[in-house]
């Protein structure tokens, strides 16, 4: 069963590899956010919208597994999978190199919500992402 609920096809730019040619480390952040948000909007769900009502999702950890490089030019799969664990969202991202569906990069992104400033559990986010994830 592929545990995967969301993927996204995105091609890497030559701004975005270093001297060496490779994606700098930075920009596999700015891959996962992209997709996260990307998740988001094919769910009905406006980022922008909930910030305007007092709720916003925000990066409390991350660990991060670089895998095997992405070069310029180079087209990848974007891929997550999301639980929830008390209070915390975990979104389980990949990225596989399209060229020879290698896993590049992995990723677990805990988020938690601030609802009108405070840490709070978030009814919007729970009702959106309940056909996805079952709480604990």
């Amino acid at each position: 069963m592929d545990k995967y609920i969301f993927e996204a096809k995105i091609q890497v730019r030559d701004y975005e590899c270093d001297i060496e040619g490779i994606v700098n480390n930075a920009n596999y952040l700015h891959y996962i956010e992209h997709t996260r948000h990307l998740f988001l909007r094919s769910i009905g769900v406006s980022f922008a919208k909930l910030h305007e009502q007092g709720t916003d999702a925000v990066v409390s950890r991350m660990n991060l597994r670089y895998k095997a490089p992405l070069r310029c030019d180079d087209e990848f799969i974007s891929k997550l999978w999301i639980e929830k664990k008390g209070i915390r969202y975990i979104f389980h991202q990949d990225i596989f190199r399209c060229s020879d569906n290698i896993l590049s990069f992995h990723a677990d992104v805990e988020l938690v919500c601030l609802v009108n400033g405070r840490l709070a559990e978030s009814h919007d986010y729970d009702k959106a992402f309940e056909k996805f994830i079952k709480a604990e």
